[in-house]
């Protein structure tokens, strides 16, 4: 795409003073310090987010592969928090961006500004309570908790890190849980930040489990090991710093309503902003088994030193109905009987729950106390999703509920109620944009060309379907001022790459793949000499193409599944014939430039599964309003994917290549074009024979 402005009028930023630096010259000498040379997009970017940051105006900034938008936005972020002593809360979305950004790009920046400011600024890095190691219990203060699950795992620990919300565990290293903890009991005496992304190698969630705490298991001032507290040093830093970096699923605590989750900020920068909503339905979404009832018990009983009668009884109750209820949405909320099982559990709890309470006039102290407030929090969430999932299914219409089966590790089968809100635009609206300055980047913001998408999923415009009057008959909020911008990329993508529709093919179905697909990817992959990515909308169909093409081909093909993920991407780019095939964790992150990736293969246009039950819960609140159900969440959906996706391919102003979709929609459908609209603007073709010409000149460039 190039560069547009979603509005015909942005905020300018005021004129520098005689003795204020312009952000111009400041980005000048960051770009300098990283030995970088100058470029327009991102001095657009900058010029852009100083102007928003002075305005108090919102900003949702597109800058594609290769414009620097970090340095885009920290430059005059760094800047206003100093002169202007307001401070910026930057969040990102993956670890590696936020290793990025507080170990080298943020240094660098301070570093090179500080002699043009008045004072050196100061930054911070927050992350969950969860993330710090607690030295009161690593000191035998808090008792361990053998037991640990997903329910009470706490901050930080939604989709992207835990496999039962679709992310993936933290690898093992092959010790035991025992050898485990005693390497994190040695690490805790040396370590000066307590962080576990610190601790290398990394345990796994169980062993972490036995040295940290929630911020709602944490026993406060009452903790012998205040002064020595990390996560409490890390919120004290924050809440003296100009800059603070934290993460998406911070914002999704924080957008739930719960208070001092960040310091007081003025100015929030959110980059990999295409994932925001995700994030913080993830954080919101809530669940209740027989397995979270009998731990929150098991707590109870042990540390509370209370009988559970009622409330074992109402979970297997509960338990008995779970078996029988069909996988799915609920349209019309819970069935009768299963509501009235899950008030049952609700009312239980709550009776444990006053029963819980710490003696405040008896101090208990060390790992009594500790192990009293872990029941506490246990049966305090126990009670809150129990009393969200019961409610009369009147006041329960902007909740989506739905009934999911899986197994577990041990591969017991596991049944689960769920709880999602309905919408996520007024939660960030209302905790995260209103009363301050934001600015929303990402390279995949204008969908089909406009951004007007995402400013709605992130409650910048407000609309009649996704945004009820209050129960008190208040007025809708007003729109939030916003205006967006499309900075562009430094590539020329109609010179580099091929965006090849395989119009031929027969639109996909239910199996993996066809033989007609098969022989496409065989005959693509083989004018490209290996050096291709396989991007796939399910594990079934990486798997069985993978699989096929091992079986067709002499080159390398690696499977997502054969090795942790970050050591198959070290192996796809180290050697140029290899091809990596794999599902969602490819499509977003992967960069590797070079004619390693000289050819994206998309087997299908990525929209979301129909029994998604969020997101169709979505596409029938807009329609039963008027609006268009399918282009307002499903397409939207894979023209985010598809952005993301087709952007693996070029990562440098010398890379060549192809991505290829294998789905003849994307030409023939009528949303195929508002699809391709949100791609890099590659040179478009139907013509297979010119393709792999273009792949073999490449090959034997």
């Amino acid at each position: 795409m190039s560069p547009t402005e979603a509005t015909s009028t942005a905020p300018q930023a005021r004129t520098a003073g005689a003795d204020e630096p312009s952000v111009d010259d400041l980005l000048d000498l960051a770009v300098g310090a990283l030995g970088g040379a100058r470029r327009d997009g991102q001095h657009q970017m900058a010029l852009a987010v100083t102007a928003a940051l002075e305005t108090g105006d919102h900003l949702l900034v597109q800058a594609g592969t290769g414009t620097g938008k970090s340095l885009g936005y920290l430059v005059p972020a760094v800047r206003h928090s100093v002169l202007e002593d307001e401070r910026v809360v930057v969040s990102t979305a993956t670890l590696a961006l936020q290793r990025q950004v507080i170990t080298r790009d943020l240094p660098l920046v301070a570093d090179a500004l500080a002699p043009r400011l008045p004072r050196a600024p100061k930054i911070a890095l927050l992350k969950g309570w969860h993330n710090y190691v607690c030295i009161n219990k690593v000191s035998g203060g808090y008792p361990e908790d053998e037991g640990a699950t997903l329910f009470d795992l706490g901050e930080n620990a939604g989709a992207a890190e835990h496999p039962a919300l679709g992310g993936t565990d933290r690898p093992g290293t092959g010790e035991s849980l025992g050898a485990q903890v005693v390497r994190l009991r040695e690490w805790a005496e040396e370590t000066d930040s307590g962080d576990r992304d610190d601790l290398v190698p990394g345990v796994t969630d169980r062993a972490w489990r036995q040295v940290s705490v929630t911020s709602m298991e944490c026993i406060g001032g009452k903790c012998p090991m205040l002064a020595e507290c990390f996560p409490e040093r890390a919120r004290a830093l924050a809440r003296e710093a100009d800059v603070v970096v934290t993460n998406h699923a911070m914002l999704g605590i924080a957008a739930s309503g719960s208070p001092n989750v960040l310091p007081e900020h003025d100015v929030l920068v959110v980059d990999e902003a295409h994932e925001l909503t995700d994030r913080v339905t993830a954080q919101a979404t809530a669940e209740l088994s027989l397995a979270t009832i009998e731990h929150a018990a098991r707590l109870a009983r042990r540390h509370g030193g209370v009988p559970t009668t009622d409330l074992d009884s109402a979970g297997q109750a509960l338990a008995t109905f779970l078996v029988t209820m069909p996988e799915g949405r609920f349209p019309r909320g819970l069935p009768d009987e299963a509501r009235a099982a899950v008030a049952a559990v609700r009312d239980a709890s709550r009776a444990l729950l006053s029963v819980l309470k710490p003696d405040t006039t008896t101090a208990k102290g060390g790992g009594a106390e500790g192990g009293l407030k872990m029941a506490a929090s246990a049966m305090l969430i126990l009670f809150e999703v129990a009393d969200r999932m019961a409610a009369d299914p009147d006041d329960n219409k902007h909740t989506v509920l739905w009934c999911a089966r899986s197994e577990d590790r041990r591969g017991t089968p596991m049944t689960r109620l769920h709880a999602a809100p309905l919408a996520v635009n007024g939660l960030i609206r209302t905790h995260l944009l209103s009363g301050r300055s934001a600015v929303l980047t990402s390279a995949t913001l204008a969908l089909g060309g406009s951004f007007d998408p995402v400013a709605r999923a992130v409650g910048l415009e407000v609309r009649a379907d996704a945004e009820p009057v209050g129960p008190s008959g208040e007025a809708k909020p007003a729109a939030l001022s916003w205006h967006g911008l499309d900075v562009g990329s430094p590539f020329d993508y109609r010179k580099q790459g091929i965006c090849y529709v395989a119009k031929h093919l027969p639109p996909p179905g239910r199996e993996p793949a066809t033989d007609a697909q098969l022989d496409e990817i065989e005959a693509l992959i083989t004018a490209a000499g290996g050096r291709t990515l396989g991007l796939f909308s399910s594990r079934r169909a990486a798997n069985a193409v993978a699989l096929a093409m091992r079986e067709r081909l002499d080159v390398p093909v690696l499977m997502q599944g054969d090795d942790q993920l970050p050591t198959l991407v070290a192996q796809f780019a180290a050697d140029e014939p290899t091809c990596l095939f794999g599902t969602l964790s490819l499509w977003q992150g992967v960069d590797v430039p070079g004619p390693s990736c000289s050819l994206v293969i998309i087997d299908r246009i990525p929209f979301p599964r129909p029994d998604d039950p969020v997101r169709s819960a979505r596409s029938d609140a807009v329609g039963s309003a008027g609006g268009n159900g399918f282009m307002a969440v499903s397409a939207t959906h894979a023209a985010l994917l598809l952005a993301q996706g087709a952007g693996r391919l070029i990562r440098g102003t010398q890379d060549r290549g192809v991505v290829a979709v294998l789905d003849p929609r994307l030409r023939t459908a009528r949303y195929g074009d508002f699809l391709a609209r949100s791609m890099p603007d590659f040179w478009p073709t139907t013509d297979r024979a010119a393709v792999v010409s273009a792949l073999e000149r490449l090959r034997g460039a």
